[in-house]
């Protein structure tokens, strides 16, 4: 395992409050390092399919993919499984063990890393041009022949659980897993893809070598590639690295995800100087029609500076530091999330703002004013996401995963720019709903009580 993900405010933010995809495909296009990509479709001999962008300025290929099913496909007996398989599974395969399989990554400075989220497992790879092939090489062996031997897979097991120790002290991990068990208690999207240290425990080699199997196959994969390649270097490549997958896999079958906790207050008591607060009620999926409508309705209620949130409350009050709200799009599911936190003191005060800042946004809306500026916010941030060949290989991805379509990029702007203040209006009304919102507050609030 290279390195562990980064977890911000813990598994909510990670897995609700900033799912990779809606990030990546938020904005419009502007900027010349989006506007001037061409995005070619690569069919190898054996019928693998990748989007590319080629950059030969630098020495470098960045790969990015995914497969398609996540750690929401985990056995509830053994969640983490898809996680424990991400940690592992470049810690030796093939004739390389866990030492030789690293020091050949260290060696050519080789970056590949592999995640779990709910709805995929991914994995990136970036190399310098001369090394390219034996990257190819570590990651075809990673994908087709992990070995998942006895002393890394314990070694990371025992970091893995190190991990949930420390995370169960954590306010803002503690406020993810119970707003994620409130909305889901039902569901595979209420469990935390790191699983807890009794699933974790009964993962077993044969569990992490049928994963592998199973899940890892060529009619789920999902690929983006940006660099010093060309579509002829590329083709034969891809059946190099991929060609030895099998081609199709079981069907997905997990049911749709339906919000639950609407109205209810969960407070998890800490002695802590500050409530961490989050809040859900029911969204809407990526492909509604009124997507884009509603991703400017939460620019403006919940977008960071500049929004009706952070004016009421922090700027006007000095409630909190940071608040936010958005939208989290998942396979099964559409929510709408927010974030914030505060005094114990000020908990009731803030909670009460943000149910009344809410219900004025659905009531009313944005105004002409607060529409054009998140408008020019979206669009004009987009190109930000475009700044590397990883960032590049992520968003090709994202877009395959989404089915928007190659052309998606050049035609971004045009779609935020076609929503009118009529659709905004009506679609803060359709989307939003105080008396909808689950709550979690982790701290000692005063004058805030759990509600059944």
């Amino acid at each position: 395992m290279r390195a562990m993900t980064t977890r911000l405010g813990g598994a909510w933010t990670r897995r609700l409050l900033a799912p990779a995809v809606l990030l990546l495909l938020l904005g419009g296009l502007a900027g010349p390092a989006a506007a001037a990509m061409d995005i070619e479709r690569v069919v190898s001999p054996g019928g693998v399919e990748a989007w590319l962008v080629q950059d030969h300025s630098l020495p470098i290929v960045a790969l990015s993919l995914a497969f398609r099913g996540g750690a929401a496909l985990d056995p509830a007996a053994k969640s983490g499984l898809a996680t424990m398989v991400s940690a592992t599974i470049d810690e030796g395969a093939g004739p390389l063990d866990s030492a030789a399989f690293q020091r050949q990554l260290s060696d050519l400075g080789i970056d590949l890393r592999f995640d779990a989220g709910q709805d995929e497992f991914t994995g990136t790879l970036r190399s310098l041009t001369r090394d390219r092939d034996q990257a190819f090489e570590l990651l075809r062996l990673a994908l087709t022949e992990p070995r998942f031997d006895e002393e890394p897979v314990e070694r990371i097991r025992n970091q893995l659980l190190a991990v949930l120790a420390s995370d169960a002290e954590d306010p803002g991990k503690i406020a993810g897993d119970t707003l994620s068990a409130t909305l889901f208690p039902d569901h595979p999207y209420g469990r935390d893809p790191m699983g807890t240290a009794e699933t974790l425990g009964r993962i077993t080699h044969a569990d992490l070598q049928a994963f592998a199997k199973a899940r890892f196959a060529r009619d789920r994969l999902v690929l983006g590639v940006v660099g010093d390649i060309t579509p002829a270097e590329l083709g034969p490549a891809l059946d190099r690295i991929f060609g030895g997958l099998p081609a199709t896999s079981a069907a997905i079958d997990l049911p749709e995800a339906v919000p639950e906790g609407a109205g209810r207050v969960v407070v998890v008591e800490r002695d802590v100087p500050q409530s961490v607060i989050l809040l859900a009620q029911p969204g809407m999926k990526r492909d509604d029609p009124d997507f884009y409508a509603a991703a400017l309705v939460m620019q403006t209620l919940g977008g960071g500076f500049g929004s009706r949130l952070t004016r009421e409350l922090r700027e006007k009050r000095g409630l909190a530091y940071s608040i936010g709200a958005d939208l989290a799009t998942y396979e099964l599911v559409g929510l709408v999330t927010g974030s914030t936190a505060t005094q114990n003191a000020r908990a009731k005060e803030s909670i009460d703002l943000i149910r009344q800042v809410w219900g004025e946004m659905a009531a009313a809306g944005p105004t002409e004013a607060e529409l054009d500026d998140a408008r020019d916010y979206i669009v004009g941030s987009y190109a930000l996401r475009f700044t590397s060949s990883s960032r590049i290989a992520n968003n090709l991805v994202a877009l395959q995963l989404e089915d928007l379509g190659i052309d998606y990029i050049a035609k971004r702007s045009a779609l935020f720019a076609a929503v009118t203040l009529d659709d905004a209006k009506r679609v803060a009304k359709r989307l939003l709903d105080p008396a909808k919102l689950a709550w979690v507050v982790v701290g000692k609030p005063d004058g805030v009580v759990s509600t059944p």
